[in-house]
């Protein structure tokens, strides 16, 4: 503990609180704690300052008390008044370290340490439609275009219910799937694909979520037959549990029964 009185005792003390130190950084665990410890550093440094101007104000009122080794007093008041100087330009020294930490602890006051994990973009099934309920929509797009085909379609997205159910399906993709012969148009998070020729359509949204949380894709995702229109299924791809409505998420008609919810 420092004596406040006794400058040799705190002298040493201050020595091996910096060796501790030196000690001390050589793995630094957490490195948000440098922050803290240039602030310290730069309060010292300012007391450093001090020091070294009152030892040789100290240097200087004693230069005609004294005497250097061969008792010479004249020899004495030159080591004393060469001694006072090299202090002051020490002093002049530890201004320039002082301003140079200083701007250390600025930039370092602007770093995020431990910065959130980037998030993952993956794509979830909203809805997908085939037969008489996809003609509806490849109709409403060849009179419309793309983008009113995705706004209809965006009718199906009930935010976090069919993100659940897309995850809970596996219906979660690196990219929006696109089969041969599909089209495809994205606006804003929602990509949709459709093909008019195999008489489907369907309608993915971006989704972020954490790294670890991200489901790895297929090494090679297998592409459907090209089917006739003669030849389009009735049976939707995602199974069983669809309401009657034309347009109900097939994903997220069970949540919704579950949960007394109905379009």
């Amino acid at each position: 503990m420092p004596t406040f009185t006794d400058p040799a005792r705190d002298a040493n003390e201050a020595y091996e609180a910096l060796r501790g130190l030196a000690h001390a950084t050589r793995p630094v665990e957490d490195p948000s704690d440098t922050y803290a410890v240039i602030g310290d550093l730069l309060g010292g440094m300012r007391s450093l300052r001090q020091v070294l101007d009152q030892l040789a104000t100290v240097h200087l009122n004693h230069q005609h008390q004294v005497t250097n080794e061969a008792r010479d007093l004249a020899g004495g008041a030159v080591e004393a008044l060469s001694a006072a100087d090299e202090l002051h330009q020490a002093g002049t020294l530890i201004d320039q370290a002082h301003d140079r930490l200083n701007a250390a602890m600025g930039h370092s006051g602007r770093i995020v340490w431990n910065p959130q994990e980037p998030l993952t973009e993956r794509w979830v099934g909203i809805v997908f439609l085939h037969s008489e309920e996809a003609d509806r929509v490849l109709d409403l797009i060849d009179r419309e275009g793309a983008e009113a085909g995705i706004e209809h379609l965006s009718g199906w997205d009930y935010g976090s219910e069919t993100t659940d159910a897309a995850m809970e399906n596996g219906d979660v993709h690196d990219r929006a799937p696109v089969c041969a012969g599909d089209r495809q148009a994205e606006t804003g998070d929602y990509a949709m694909t459709y093909n008019p020729q195999a008489g489907h359509v369907a309608l993915y949204r971006r989704h972020l979520v954490r790294p670890e949380d991200a489901l790895d894709p297929p090494a090679e995702a297998p592409v459907p037959p090209r089917r006739s229109p003669a030849a389009r299924e009735t049976t939707p791809r995602r199974g069983a549990g669809r309401d009657k409505s034309w347009f109900s998420h097939p994903g997220v008609a069970a949540v919704k029964q579950t949960r007394g919810l109905s379009l």
